[in-house]
């Protein structure tokens, strides 16, 4: 395969993203109903379909050989992704470096593939699927690292584990291509004070909600808030660099940091029920560290909302060709959040994603 006809097929699969039919032999079929001309000058749809079909991202000779590892330590479950899979991870950390503030968080690929690979993640939009683990810039949603999970980690195994969570943000923030003074935001899953502890020591701070149960978490009952405290009720305490904050909202809510001070002069407005059974807006004062945890760390959500837009993923039955398919989502947006940044420094309208996609699309094409 030339890289003409590379070109000619990612443009063909992005425009598949912005018009999405059932099935991919309409879009070369000529039907009235399915008047997509635009892949019928690119390619046809037979050479379409022979790039699919025999779309290989890692040489076979290295697969056979791996295959005959499969059982041992030494088996490489992710082989017919290499090297795309950190060639991709390489340029996203090549050419953006992230603002001071971070979010990590998990990301599901969906796919139906019978393979140990996939996760099933209850609280998640999509419930089955390969799961990442994403570092995002959390003011633009930019995906800066990620790494797929594989399952049980040889430190897991070996009894060495200190924990996925742990494991999963340490792979992600390397303060030697990173660097140090970021404020990482995570939550309860990744949250706990030894954890931020060892962040400190990299030179990064962190903040997260946490759960009671947590290792380290301060049991003290001493200044305890009541059951019935009256919402916006605050009580805190201080361990040594990490400061713990109990906030009445709803319900409690825990947080813990490593670079907040208590207290703050946010609020915000709550709709309640009155005695009278009416409804009534109150003005709820908020610390400074929940004002900023909504604030950042959606990150990796902003970043999963400008993939989920116009995804590309299409069905098939090689379970790395649906992660090859969002491994070129993730290029496309991060490409469209460069051309953002560029745009606002020279003080230039900047395109929308689907503007952005259309340009892409026709520069492959031609």
């Amino acid at each position: 395969m030339s890289l003409k006809d590379l070109y000619s097929y990612l443009s063909v699969v992005i425009y598949m993203g912005l018009v999405k039919v059932p099935q991919i032999s309409n879009y070369w079929s000529g039907s009235r109903l399915y008047k997509f001309g635009f892949p019928a000058t690119v390619m046809s749809g037979r050479k379409f379909q022979a790039i699919s079909g025999a779309l290989h991202l890692s040489d076979p000779k290295m697969d056979a050989e791996n295959a005959k590892m499969k059982g041992t330590p030494t088996y490489d479950r992710l082989g017919k992704l290499k090297p795309v899979y950190q060639e991709i991870r390489d340029a996203c950390k090549t050419y953006f470096h992230p603002h001071q503030q971070i979010a990590v968080d998990e990301r599901m690929v969906a796919s139906k593939a019978r393979i140990g690979l996939k996760q099933y993640q209850i609280e998640k939009p999509t419930k089955w699927g390969y799961k990442l683990f994403v570092l995002a810039d959390s003011a633009h949603g930019y995906t800066w690292d990620f790494y797929i999970y594989e399952g049980k980690s040889p430190e897991r195994q070996n009894g060495q584990s200190k924990g996925l969570s742990y494991e999963s943000v340490m792979a992600l923030v390397d303060e030697r291509m990173l660097g140090t003074g970021y404020k990482l935001f995570v939550d309860n899953f990744y949250t706990s004070p030894s954890f931020f502890r060892d962040l400190l020591q990299k030179g990064i701070w962190a903040f997260g909600t946490i759960r009671s149960n947590r290792v380290g978490f301060p049991k003290t009952l001493e200044n305890k808030l009541p059951r019935n405290a009256p919402r916006g009720s605050m009580r805190w305490i201080r361990d040594d660099r990490l400061l713990f904050i109990e906030w009445k909202d709803t319900r409690e809510v825990l947080m813990c940091s490593s670079f907040h001070s208590p207290g703050g002069d946010h609020t915000v407005r709550r709709r309640v029920k009155t005695r009278a059974r009416g409804w009534t807006e109150l003005t709820v004062p908020i610390p400074t560290a929940v004002h900023d945890y909504n604030k950042y760390m959606g990150g990796v959500d902003l970043s999963d909302a400008l993939v989920g837009y116009y995804k590309i993923l299409r069905k098939t039955r090689k379970w790395y060709r649906s992660i090859f398919y969002h491994f070129i989502d993730i290029a496309v947006v991060n490409a469209f959040l460069l051309h953002q940044q560029l745009a606002a420094a020279y003080n230039q309208r900047a395109k929308t994603q689907r503007e952005f996609r259309e340009d892409l699309i026709m520069e492959l094409a031609d």
